[in-house]
């Protein structure tokens, strides 16, 4: 029981790793790439790092709502990361605004309910291991951080921050990602609808 329990944790961390590693790869350095590689005014910069918020006005709900009546979060963790690395692999070879904006933009669309998503396995891994989420979560989602530091410092020590390599390296993550949430444990769907006004 306790070595299933510190499995369960482990595997968790991975989990939590990876999901924002793959943010943390791109999300501080692409100003520096768009800027002074590619030569983008303020504007355009600007509009990226907007396409978070435009995702997150309805993503996370739309996903939610997937997860709970169709598809077991895990499964959709896994799919959404897989899309979110094809569209950011896709933009990697993109250097004009028209056709770097659409691509980077569904990749986000992706990405941000993923956030909730991860958030929603560990809670249902632990409880189904018989832990207090409430205790056990917060030591395993720090890793989290870590992993968006450790990416981060990578693309930089790797001088990735003004290339298109850092996009390249976050849908590796995604993908290794995607494929890992198929093997995390199995979340409960619910296919009835409550038809109580």
């Amino acid at each position: 029981m306790l070595s299933t329990m510190k499995n369960i944790k482990f595997r968790l961390i991975v989990m939590n790793f990876l999901q924002y590693a793959v943010w943390g790869s791109w999300l501080i350095s692409l100003g520096a790439y768009l800027g002074r590689t590619l030569n983008f005014g303020g504007g355009e910069i600007g509009s990226f790092f907007a396409t978070m918020g435009i995702a997150s006005l309805f993503m996370p709900a739309v996903m939610g709502v997937v997860a709970d009546r169709w598809i077991p979060a895990q499964r959709l963790l896994g799919l959404s990361h897989l899309l979110a690395s094809a569209f950011m692999f896709a933009a990697s070879f993109q250097t004009t605004y028209v056709t770097l904006y659409p691509l980077v933009l569904c990749s986000v669309m992706f990405y941000m309910p993923t956030i909730a998503l991860s958030n929603t396995v560990a809670y249902n891994a632990l409880s189904k291991a018989g832990l207090d989420t409430v205790k056990a979560f917060p030591p395993i989602r720090v890793w989290g951080t870590i992993g968006f530091i450790a990416a981060m410092w990578a693309v930089d020590l790797t001088g990735w921050s003004e290339s298109s390599m850092q996009m390249v390296f976050s849908a590796v993550l995604g993908v290794t990602l995607g494929l890992y949430s198929f093997t995390l444990p199995s979340c409960p769907i619910n296919r009835h609808v409550d038809s109580k006004s």
